[in-house]
Parts: C-alpha cells; sequence; structure tokens
C-alpha cells in the first residue's frame, strides 16, 4: 500500500482474469516437478513436519465434530454444510521481503491453534486459528500496534464469542481510537488490516484497506475481500458523500486506499464519519472439503499478480511438497521477479493435512487450447 503518486489498480470482489504471468501456468495434471511421488500418490501427511504448525490432532478434531460446544450459533456438528465428519485441520506458513522499499512497513501473524496462544481459560471454541496481515505507511507504528493487539480486542469484545461478526468490528474500531490514544504511536502513522479468524468450519474475514484475502477452491479462486480503492464505485461514491475528493486515484491527495486504521491527522474528532473509514468489511463462509487453502497478502503481491495465478502457484507447490510456507516464499519469489515496487507480505493457511489432490484433465483426439487455469476461470463464471 502506497503513499505517494501511483498507478491504481482496483480490482472487484470477483474472480479475477485467470491469466497467470509466468512460466508457471501450466498443466495441473503435471506431476514432473512433484517430489517424492509415492507419498504424494498415497496421500499421506508430510514428513518435514518441524515446518507446519498443526492446530490439533486428528483425533481432537474428530471428537470435535461430533459435539455441540454451545458458543452462540457456532456448533460443530458433523449435520452442518459440508461433508459428514470434516472439520479442517489449521497449518500455515508466511514470508516476508522488504521489496525495493527503503524501510519495511509490513506486519503479520499467524495463530494455527488459538487454545495454545491464549491458554485454556480463553473464551473461545476449539479449534481455532487466527490470521492478520498489515500494511503500513508513514512508519511502521500503527500495522504494530494493530499486529499486537487487534486479536486482543476481538477475543475480548462484549459480542464475544456470542455474535463474532460484531465482536470484530467493535475491535477494529477500537483499535483506530487506540491509535489516537496511544503517545508512544506516530500520530500520522497508518496501516491496513485484513485478518481471518476461523471457528471449526466457520471462517470470519474483515477487511480495512487494500490487502485481498483469496480461497483456493479446487484450483479455482475465489476472492473473500474488496480492495479499498478510492477509485472503486462505492467507496467514491462514499468519500464525496462525506466531503472528500479524489485526485489521482488518491483520497485527498494523499492516501491510495479509502479505508485504513491510524492516520489521525486525516481524520475528525473520535466518532464522526469521515472520508478515510476504519469500518471493516466482513465475510462469512462454512468451510468445504473442496475448499483447500486461504491466501492472505498486502498489495505488493496483487500489484503485479491475478488471484487466479496465485492460487495456481499455491496449489501447484503444495502438490509438490505439502508445505504452506514454501509456497508463501515462492510467492514472493515470483512478485519479486515481476518487479513489484511495494513490501511484500504473504501468508497461506492450508485447512488439510495432505496436499490437494491432482485434477485430471480428460485426454481426447482433440488438442486441448485451454489451462487449467482457464478452466477454472469459466468454472466460477458459470457458479
Amino acid at each position: 500500500m502506497k503513499m505517494a503518486a501511483a498507478a491504481d489498480l482496483s480490482t472487484p470482489l470477483a474472480i479475477l482474469d485467470g491469466k497467470c504471468m509466468g512460466k508457471e501456468n501450466g498443466s495441473l495434471s503435471d506431476a514432473n516437478n512433484i517430489e517424492d511421488a509415492e507419498e504424494v500418490k498415497s496421500r499421506k501427511p508430510p514428513r518435514h513436519g518441524t515446518l507446519m504448525r498443526h492446530c490439533a490432532s486428528t483425533a481432537r478434531l474428530e471428537d470435535a465434530g461430533k459435539i455441540d460446544l454451545g458458543i452462540g450459533n457456532l456448533c460443530l456438528q458433523s449435520d452442518s454444510p459440508g461433508p459428514p465428519g470434516f472439520l479442517p485441520v489449521f497449518r500455515s506458513g508466511s514470508c516476508t521481503d522488504i521489496g525495493q522499499k527503503k524501510f519495511m512497513e509490513d506486519e503479520h501473524i499467524c495463530v494455527d491453534n488459538l487454545i495454545d496462544h491464549l491458554g485454556v481459560l480463553a473464551r473461545i471454541p476449539s479449534p481455532g486459528a487466527f490470521y492478520g496481515v498489515f500494511d503500513g505507511h508513514d512508519g511502521k507504528d500503527a500495522a504494530a500496534f494493530v499486529q499486537k493487539n487487534i486479536l486482543n480486542f476481538i477475543i475480548k469484545d462484549d459480542h464475544f464469542p456470542s455474535c463474532i461478526q460484531k465482536a470484530i468490528k467493535s475491535a477494529f474500531v477500537r483499535a483506530d481510537y487506540a491509535i489516537a490514544d496511544d503517545k508512544s504511536v506516530d500520530n500520522s502513522s497508518g496501516t491496513t488490516a485484513l485478518t481471518a479468524l476461523i471457528f471449526g468450519r466457520t471462517l470470519h474475514i474483515a477487511n480495512v484497506g487494500d490487502c485481498r484475502a483469496v480461497l483456493g477452491k479446487r484450483g479455482r479462486a475465489v476472492e473473500l475481500s474488496r480492495d479499498h480503492k478510492p477509485s472503486c464505485n462505492s467507496e467514491r461514491l462514499r468519500i464525496e458523500k462525506l466531503g472528500g475528493f479524489i485526485y489521482d486515484g488518491y483520497l485527498n491527495g494523499q492516501l491510495s486506499v479509502a479505508r485504513a486504521l491510524g492516520d489521525w491527522h486525516m481524520k475528525g474528532p473520535k466518532g464522526s464519519e469521515c472520508p478515510l473509514s476504519a469500518e471493516p468489511e466482513l465475510q462469512e463462509m462454512t468451510l468445504a472439503e473442496e475448499d483447500e487453502f486461504l491466501i492472505m497478502a498486502c498489495d505488493g503481491l496483487w500489484d503485479v499478480m491475478t488471484s487466479q495465478c496465485a492460487v495456481t502457484i499455491t496449489r501447484r507447490e503444495l502438490i509438490a511438497h505439502n508445505d504452506p510456507e514454501k509456497c508463501s516464499r515462492e510467492l514472493v519469489r515470483q512478485a519479486l521477479k515481476r518487479k513489484t515496487c511495494d513490501n511484500l507480505t504473504v501468508v497461506v493457511i492450508c485447512f488439510s493435512p495432505y496436499p490437494p489432490p491432482r485434477i485430471e484433465v480428460p485426454r481426447s483426439g482433440v488438442r486441448r487450447c485451454v489451462s487449467a487455469e482457464g478452466i477454472n476461470l469459466l468454472k466460477g463464471i458459470m457458479e
């Protein structure tokens, strides 16, 4: 996320162009690069377990799928949407790079097991996980503050855990106000914020700014957040209604995002509406077995790569080595290869201990001229 004049790359909340820039645009059925092919074929868990963090054992997950935890609307019984007995296993990997910037202003957080992270006395269902990406600007003060405090703001909110979405929304506003009150945080510092809170099969996405969450659904990219660019029509209308303006794609000629936490030099008194909003957009969904992984990244990645391309690369890498950390490193490498101009932060979260199954393309006498990415794009449009 950038403060100076740069080309606006707003993307609607939809399936993006399925074109992948680079040599990685190949058939997903190609198994030539698979390491330890016999292990992949048998779908056994990976042997390099030290690189992956599991939130619970298989036995715990099976038990959790049979009981009602009695936490608000959350119920981990097997009769909820999705295949009977399916419950995701959370494991993640991350990678960051300063890119072509002079300073690193990104922050992120990966918690695969909330019970282990917060303690057994925390008011949370099990299993649970939390992830976040925070793209700072004008220094990293605001990003570091939100990274450190946002999870506590959520779980300590009065609405948690009976109404998790209200708790998340309230926590974002509270974090914004806390930045203004904390004298150790630079008043001009600001940050975007993208979080994913998961309990059982229920995934809650919250977004302020232009980081993006993309779900890998059997090879197809599904965007779960919307980039808050000032030039986005709904954001532009809101900004102008509140007395702001857009100059060269920048809010009030200063900021390349329409929503952010902090930046109190651009905001009015607490509680007042202003063109720069701290209110998150929320998305809730129930994970199914075909939902294989989630990519969360700052705009340093999305400036140079489509959502579908990122999903294709990640799935190919998981089939090869089943390591989300290596996947995040590969996405960062590809973004640097494409000459991204911003800091890079990428988090990959897998929902199964096993690698994704290979997508077999039926063979016929007719030469195939549509790539696997194109097929997934067409599936998304038809659905």
